[in-house]
């Protein structure tokens, strides 16, 4: 959601007490006959939607009209549980019936997504009900009528640490309540640019459910740590076992990445120009922003500790808590996780966890030995922190260069740490009419798995690969044995 952070001006807003109080409920309405009613017509619909959301077959649209009354209908009767809500609601409505009394064309819902304002709300336990044509990002690709249940993800400490050194206006955490086939799925962000609408507004918001973000990391941790023989420090083992700390730990580290996109001596903007670039290019930025998370977090437990714990605040105090939690965070789902995740066809995440794991290893505070892991914590924010600094020195430099050798530079840092694919035409040096031409042609000779996994990998994927598919779906309520 980066590419929303320049975008936004607007204040956040607190809500009334009763309607916190109010919304609070919404767990309740997992089971309420209208929620049931709505994901029944919503799945009903999704059978004779196409990929741009409409419903082309003739015989399929008196039917699929009708679903879209229960929908109406069961809006209609959940409203009143989300008073905050009701502009978005009503507005919501209105593109439903004008969606199905136009044909059921290519969907519009710019109107509701517009009203749709939960930046505003930013109120632990606020729920939500939001209803939208849309794709699921790492779910479906189809601009389908799905519904989710949610509620917003907002202690003490994180609304301190926002109105603070980490402002981000645009940021909403959530926690799933119930959720149509779309979300049964790896996503676990909830983006407006997802929507079916007829032009492209100007977003003012982001969502990450940390309850799925939450509940995967803690259950690949721990089958990892048992596979590789990791003994965990005690508080690393804690959050594996509390579902609410590793969700703060998870809303942390996202508020921190999340602003760190439009920050720093960036050669280019990642995000807002949409533009294509060797995959290795979003593999540097996606850690970058990871690892300044990393940073700030040690920056701030150290800052915190060093002061008499009665001086702080409850918030001060889960600051430094949770600060600790996010760097252990941060290094398991990088190196546990993301680097075994998905294919092998220009796997960013998976590369930067590559480029971590290697680094930690070549800087010795990563040992493989005997067949049983081991980390050296007292040496590790320093070591990690200078691939921060390695990466950002990479940035300020390609201020100066042409894109073309900021992807060469980019390149050449890579393959200080980590080993190319053999066949790599990059690592055998691109020929001059490749280095004279366009963009395109670098990017053309970039291979699908340009750096392929170590043997390490390849043996830790052979028995996490299950255990990592077993994480489609999950959320905060999921059962973890």
């Amino acid at each position: 959601m980066s590419q929303f952070v320049s975008q936004f001006s607007a204040n956040a807003i607190v809500g009334e007490p009763e309607v916190v109080e109010d919304a609070r409920s919404v767990r309740s309405l997992a089971t309420h006959p209208a929620w049931l009613a709505l994901k029944e017509a919503a799945v009903a619909l999704q059978q004779v939607q196409v990929k741009d959301g409409s419903v082309p077959e003739e015989a399929d649209k008196a039917g699929a009209a009708q679903q879209v009354d229960a929908i109406i209908a069961s809006i209609s009767e959940l409203a009143p549980h989300f008073p905050h809500d009701a502009a978005y609601l009503d507005a919501l409505r209105a593109d439903f019936r004008r969606w199905a009394d136009d044909g059921l064309g290519v969907p519009d819902f710019l109107d509701a997504l517009n009203a749709f304002q939960p930046q505003q709300h930013r109120v632990d336990g606020l729920g939500h009900l939001v209803v939208f044509p849309m794709y699921t990002q790492n779910g479906s690709t189809n601009r389908l009528v799905e519904a989710v249940l949610v509620e917003v993800i907002w202690p003490e400490f994180i609304a301190e640490l926002e109105a603070g050194d980490y402002g981000n206006k645009l940021f909403v955490p959530l926690r799933f309540v119930d959720f149509t086939p779309g979300y049964d799925t790896n996503s676990a962000v909830l983006f407006p640019e997802t929507v079916a609408m007829r032009e492209i507004p100007s977003f003012t918001w982001g969502a990450i459910f940390q309850d799925r973000e939450a509940a995967r990391y803690r259950r690949v941790v721990r089958a990892a740590s048992e596979i590789t023989k990791l003994e965990l420090p005690d508080d690393a083992a804690a959050m594996l076992d509390d579902q609410k700390l590793a969700e703060e730990t998870f809303v942390m580290w996202d508020l921190i990445h999340d602003r760190s996109h439009m920050r720093g001596d960036l050669p280019f903007d990642p995000f807002m120009i949409k533009q294509r670039m060797p995959f290795f290019l979003y593999s540097l930025e996606e850690l970058r922003c990871d690892l300044t998370a990393f940073r700030e977090s040690v920056r701030q437990e150290r800052e915190l500790k060093a002061l008499p714990d009665a001086e702080l605040s409850e918030a001060q105090r889960q600051i430094r808590d949770h600060a600790k939690l996010v760097q252990y965070a941060v290094i398991f789902d990088r190196i546990f996780r993301f680097a075994i995740t998905g294919s092998r066809v220009r796997n960013y995440d998976g590369l930067g966890g590559q480029l971590l794991f290697a680094w930690m290893h070549q800087h010795d505070v990563l040992h493989w030995t005997d067949t049983q892991l081991t980390i050296d914590w007292e040496g590790v924010p320093e070591v990690v922190v200078a691939l921060s600094d390695r990466i950002n020195d990479l940035y300020w430099r390609s201020i100066d260069r042409p894109k073309v050798s900021h992807w060469l530079a980019a390149y050449e840092m890579l393959t200080e740490t980590l080993t190319p694919n053999p066949a790599s035409h990059w690592a055998r040096g691109l020929p001059d009419e490749i280095l004279a031409g366009v963009p395109k042609g670098y990017t053309d000779q970039v291979l699908d798995d340009e750096f392929p996994l170590s043997m390490f990998y390849e043996a830790l994927n052979k028995k996490m690969a299950g255990v990592i598919e077993s994480t489609a779906g999950i959320t905060g309520h999921s059962d973890e044995k």
